[in-house]
């Protein structure tokens, strides 16, 4: 597998589409793609956290997403990571805070 050079960017990219309303995302984090093995093959997985609105504006936490790679390229976002983040070490990703429409 090859490491996915621009993950962030196609992080963002799939979440503007992905999020009822990419605006004003709080506490938004994430965390280096690593190796992982995935449904018996290796995969590159890059954790993400963020609160962001639903579509009554409200906030409800901070949700945890898997960004799975496939040959460098975002191939899926897994709702449920759970042990595929566990231990992931994480970092400010203020880009996600400042999507717009």
């Amino acid at each position: 597998q090859v490491y996915p050079a621009n993950y962030r960017t196609d992080i963002l990219a799939l979440l503007k589409t992905y999020l009822n309303d990419p605006r004003g995302v709080r506490e938004a984090t994430i965390g280096e793609p690593v190796r992982q093995k995935v449904a018996g093959r290796q995969r590159y997985v890059a954790c993400v956290l963020f609160n962001s609105r639903e579509s009554d504006g409200s906030y409800r936490g901070v949700k945890e997403r898997g960004a799975m790679f496939v040959d460098g390229r975002l191939d899926r976002l897994i709702e449920k990571p759970e042990d595929l983040c566990a231990g992931a070490t994480y970092a400010p990703f203020p880009e996600l805070e400042k999507l717009t429409r």
